[in-house]
């Protein structure tokens, strides 16, 4: 039940009404990489039909163009709202309020077009084997990354729907991390680099946005889900050539 409502809440799957029950999504944090490996499941099927025919370049926009259709934007509105927040406020008061505003500003539209930039470039420049790994592993560390900011960083707001998600303590977190630690070990000492630079990614922009507004909400978490994706993603391109699918204990990278 509560992956079925981790998944209902993080994508547009038609897997019955998105729970909104509070107890329900804080245990659904457990979920939350879980998710992560079916968005990337089925960003590998789309890839390798896309690229039956199509270039690397327009497969790789596609491919990022469905992962935001599948998320119905939850994320990627959440960090085009922090972008407009985080830059066009100046008290952490204004902050807050231009976040709930549904008007987009210029570092809205300026964010969203270089963060999506940044993507396709990165995943176009993986090629190969490596690129199926990490078409399905880059959404389970993003969503982990989620989660970790869940139970570190305090809540900014009295009341949200991103509150719902902090009754449950660290154990739903621990719960993720095992899940995502899992996932890279079996990858290899990529994966783990992977998972380390997703863990301190999230960590420091959490810091940094909590500082800022006094805690995180619902549009920060979303922040930092598209932030780990895209540095992830360059971290990858960075790193396919020395990439070797094989667990640490077998000598993979």
């Amino acid at each position: 039940m509560s992956f079925m409502a981790a998944l209902g809440f993080l994508t547009v799957l038609p897997v019955g009404k998105r729970a909104l029950d509070n107890r329900l999504l804080a245990r659904a944090v457990a979920f939350f990489p879980l998710v992560g490996m079916v968005l990337g499941l089925m960003l590998v099927g789309a890839d390798w039909v896309l690229r039956r025919g199509l270039s690397d370049l327009l497969a790789s926009a596609l491919v990022v163009a469905l992962l935001v259709l599948l998320t119905g934007a939850l994320h990627f509105e959440g960090f085009v709202d922090a972008c407009d927040g985080l830059f066009g406020g100046h008290t952490r008061e204004r902050q807050l309020e231009i976040m709930r505003q549904k008007q987009v500003g210029a570092y809205a539209v300026a964010g969203g077009v270089i963060l999506l930039l940044i993507k396709v470039a990165a995943l176009t420049s993986i090629t190969g084997e490596s690129r199926v790994w990490v078409l399905g592993f880059f959404p389970v560390l993003s969503r982990w990354g989620m989660a970790l900011a869940l139970g570190i960083f305090p809540y900014a707001r009295q009341q949200g729907l991103g509150s719902a998600f902090h009754s449950a303590g660290l154990i739903p977190v621990g719960i993720a991390g095992a899940m995502a630690l899992a996932v890279a070990v079996l990858l290899g000492g990529a994966g783990i680099l992977l998972f380390v630079s997703a863990t301190a990614l999230a960590l420091l922009l959490g810091w940094g946005m909590s500082r800022m507004l006094g805690g995180l909400t619902g549009d920060t978490y979303g922040a930092i889900n598209e932030f780990v994706e895209a540095c992830l993603l360059v971290i990858a391109a960075a790193i396919v050539p020395h990439w070797t699918v094989l667990p640490v204990w077998e000598g993979g990278f």
